[in-house]
């Protein structure tokens, strides 16, 4: 049984990453500049490589995020099918919105590697509604489901800077 649901929430993690992320730091930063370098491309060959390094840690982080949620959670990120359990290890020890972190840095990245300040205007924006949703949906959703637990891994790990040292649970507070 448990084989049966990780695999739809795999599923169902796989076309939501490509709906949501794959829309955001992929389609929309496309739309924009359709990936050609802005005027200066010659630009610091420096800057253009931690581009490269920024854009691919956070597509790491991402695909290391969503993972979390069908291993630990058994669902996904998506609010209509949202995971069975608090999602508390890997990336999430450090910090409670890691896949909101990767989807910035991977579009800081693109603007790094082209030059496109547009993409760090556009990272503002998304990041401003991001936020939003997490104070508005995600922490109270969060709170109702999963009540004193969510309580405590939000009191220990920080929404947005992350610690330095990994949180660890204490016995009853949700480390799988």
């Amino acid at each position: 049984m448990g084989y049966v649901r990780r695999s739809v929430a795999a599923a169902g993690s796989a076309v939501f990453f490509a709906l949501a992320p794959g829309t955001v730091a992929g389609l929309l930063p496309w739309w924009l500049t359709r990936w050609q370098p802005g005027a200066a491309f010659a630009h610091w060959l420096p800057a253009r490589l931690l581009g490269i390094l920024v854009l691919l840690a956070g597509t790491a982080f991402l695909v290391h995020a969503f993972a979390r949620f069908v291993v630990e959670g058994i669902g996904t990120p998506a609010p209509i099918a949202p995971p069975a359990h608090l999602v508390v290890g890997g990336l999430y020890r450090y910090v409670r919105n890691p896949m909101y972190l990767a989807v910035i840095a991977a579009i800081l990245g693109q603007a790094l590697l082209l030059w496109r300040p547009v993409l760090g205007g556009y990272a503002v924006l998304v990041a401003a509604a991001m936020v939003a949703f997490v104070v508005g949906h995600e922490q109270p959703a969060l709170t109702r489901k999963f009540g004193s637990e969510y309580t405590t891994y939000r009191r220990a790990v920080p929404g947005w800077w992350p610690r330095l040292t990994p949180w660890r649970a204490g016995p009853g507070e949700g480390q799988r």
